[in-house]
Order: C-alpha cells, then structure tokens, then sequence
C-alpha cells in the first residue's frame, strides 16, 4: 500500500491491557485504507503525570495509510469506543489510548488533534517502544534513539512478548 506513513502510541493499565491494545491494532489493520507495518514489543512503564494507579503497558505501531489525519485520528477513537474506553480524567487510568505521534513529516493543529504529538519525545513509554521500530527515525532533527538516551528511563521493562503478540 502506499499512503502516509504514520507511527502511534499506544497504552493502557486497566483490565486487559494487551488484550485490548492487540483488539484496536486488529481493527485498525482490517481497515482497507490502513496496512499495520511494524509493531513494537510490549513495555511495563510506571505511570506518568498521575502516579497513583497500576504500570501501564505500552507499544508502538508503524502504518501506512490513505486516510487524512483526522480521518485516522477518528477512526482510533472509534476503536476505543469499540473496545469501551470511557474518558473520566486526564492521565488516569485507561482500557485502551491510541495517540498519532507523527504522520509523514506533516504539522497539524486542530482541535483534538495535534501532530507531532506534542509532548512525545518528554516521554520514555512512548519513545521506548517506538526506538524498537524506528531507532534512525528523526524526530526535530534528533532519532528516536539519540532522544531516548537523554531521558529518564527507570521503572520501563520490555516484556518477552515478540512482535507479533498484537495478532491475537
């Protein structure tokens, strides 16, 4: 397929995290505007922003797709409504978060809608996943990996999970 080429972040902490990270990949991947290029092992990460609540496990996923921005950004939130995602509270606990870290090397700023993700190279669960698939990728003149290096990392432990654990 040939289209954008797009990586997301994807999380959560509350009852099958991987279960339902694997489910919003699967039906992002059944999508005919959508082809799923790379997905990263899982990471435990401890919790950010909000700390008082269970790890969270993280990956990253590569795409190709023909949808706009906002079209893929409406098609993930349909996924989490699919998989029952319900928004009470900034950085608590979640089943299932999908975010758009880049999408070709477009800037966008709409409401709901920011890409690059803003705050993506400030956090190692989002980087540590995404280094695994796209080390040399470029984010701000910088690789994901150089990135990494100078950010603290503690508590982020990839799982023996493969990547193929998404696949179900």
């Amino acid at each position: 397929m040939t289209g954008s080429r797009v990586y997301l972040s994807l999380g959560g902490n509350i009852g099958d995290p991987r279960k339902s990270m694997g489910a919003a990949l699967r039906i992002l991947d059944a999508d005919a505007a959508i082809s799923i290029s790379a997905v990263s092992s899982l990471y435990r990460t401890p919790p950010w922003g909000k700390t008082d609540q269970p790890d969270f496990l993280n990956a990253a996923a590569a795409l190709v797709t023909t949808l706009s921005p906002r079209g893929l950004l409406d098609l993930c939130l349909e996924a989490e409504r699919r998989l029952k995602r319900v928004r009470e509270e900034r950085w608590g606990p979640r089943l299932i978060d999908i975010d758009i870290l880049t999408f070709d090397d477009r800037t966008v700023h709409e409401a709901g809608l920011d890409v690059p993700h803003p705050r993506m190279t400030e956090r190692a669960f989002v980087l540590a996943p995404l280094a695994e698939i796209a080390p040399d990728f470029l984010i701000g003149g910088q690789t994901v990996a150089a990135r990494l290096q100078v950010i603290d990392t503690a508590g982020i432990e990839r799982l023996p999970s493969g990547q193929d654990w998404w696949k179900g």
